[in-house]
């Protein structure tokens, strides 16, 4: 057997190795089903989704959609050097004219941006889509359009917009997943802009209608909520996206298909429960930390330490965050030279319920080429096992 056969035969044979078993099973995420039609659960810390239920359904998401608006605006208020919270808009016919939900605008009125913005998110108007989507492309229907551009840049396959507002369209849809994408995107990307969904009262000069308090049934009840947006149509009855943040960890959560408001606001409490009870953070791996070692060929030590390339922090189900199934990847022998920090394999991470998460192993130190010496030992060694394979098939 010549040398690279037999590094080909450890390679077909020992490149997978299981370093850490589970000793407990956890379907928690498998254990809660919502009442909602369509959902997305997302732990916002880790990326993991928590919960999937006809996530990419593409539905009318009513006022669900302003969430798009709204990252338009918050986009232009940061790119356009003329834009700033207060320059004011022109309030155009089409505009006043729009049903619904309304901040109630007047043709004589010139709102600042600012004021459109908290009039979109706690009065949920309409009209203030209008005007905003006039103001940054000269007509809604152009705005639409960039919309539909924006989503698809972003990722958001499930999604097709044909108004700034949400309006009732059959071709005007987003799945719970694109919507949960643009909420977290909207939180990432815009923490000033973000901190107007926590505002449970809005007035717009004085005028106090009946819609001037937020619809998040979330906010002020103590949990956390600070976001997003609810939506309603007699088509797909009510939904909500919405965010809360307990101990350090942050938790967005899509639904809907709700029957009523009161089923809306229970389930929403429900599903954050849950998250938050049944799920933990916790680091698995530290950084440097040996998972194994591997054998060397021709190197002037038979073994080189396999440690984590970088710290790794995973969501876990409470009922068994001290075990977590995974294994280590790697081609084996490894072939000298091997310089410390080189990339030869990865530890995968596949906690029971969740997403699999995979982790870099590098060398723990060099290993240079064996000396002369170290090379006859090793092709005697090769020698002798072949002879006793020989041996063995003449038996």
């Amino acid at each position: 057997m010549t040398a690279d056969a037999f590094i080909m035969r450890l390679r077909t044979t020992a490149a997978a190795v299981v370093v850490v078993a589970a000793m407990l099973t956890a379907a928690a995420a498998q254990a809660f089903d919502t009442q909602a039609g369509s959902a997305y659960v997302l732990d916002y810390n880790t990326g993991t989704v928590l919960l999937e239920k006809n996530a990419d359904a593409p539905l009318p998401p009513a006022s669900m959609s302003k969430l798009m608006t709204l990252y338009m605006l918050f986009e232009a208020l940061r790119d356009v050097d003329s834009l700033t919270l207060e320059t004011r808009f022109t309030v155009s016919d089409r505009a006043t004219e729009m049903g619904g939900s309304s901040m109630f605008l007047q043709t004589s009125d010139r709102p600042t941006i600012e004021e459109l913005i908290r009039g979109i998110v706690v009065q949920s108007g309409n009209d203030a889509t209008v005007v905003v989507a006039e103001g940054l492309a000269g007509s809604e229907e152009a705005f639409a359009q960039l919309m539909n551009d924006r989503a698809a840049m972003l990722g958001m396959s499930d999604s097709h917009f044909e108004n700034a507002s949400g309006w009732p369209h059959p071709d005007h849809v987003m799945s719970m997943r694109d919507l949960g994408t643009l909420a977290a995107r909207i939180i990432r990307d815009f923490p000033e802009g973000y901190a107007y969904f926590e505002e449970e009262k809005f007035e717009y000069d004085g005028r106090v209608p009946s819609n001037h308090f937020n619809r998040n049934p979330l906010l002020g009840l103590d949990i956390g909520a600070d976001g997003l947006k609810t939506g309603h149509t007699e088509e797909a009855g009510y939904g909500l996206v919405g965010s809360a943040v307990q101990g350090g960890r942050r938790v967005i959560f899509v639904i809907n298909g709700l029957p009523t408001r009161e089923a809306r606001a229970a389930e929403g409490q429900r599903i954050l429960n849950w998250a938050f009870r049944q799920f933990v953070e916790k680091e698995v791996v530290a950084e440097g930390r040996e998972i194994t070692e591997a054998p060397v060929w021709m190197g002037a030590d038979a073994t080189v330490g396999l440690v984590a390339a970088e710290s790794r922090r995973m969501l876990l189900p409470v009922l068994a965050q001290e075990q977590v199934p995974g294994e280590v990847v790697y081609d084996a022998p490894v072939s000298a030279p091997v310089s410390e920090g080189d990339v030869l394999g990865e530890l995968i991470l596949r906690p029971e319920g969740l997403p699999e998460a995979r982790v870099p192993l590098v060398a723990d130190r060099d290993v240079p080429e064996g000396g002369f010496g170290q090379r006859v030992r090793t092709v005697g060694t090769l020698l002798l096992e072949r002879l006793g394979e020989s041996a063995g098939d003449a038996l």
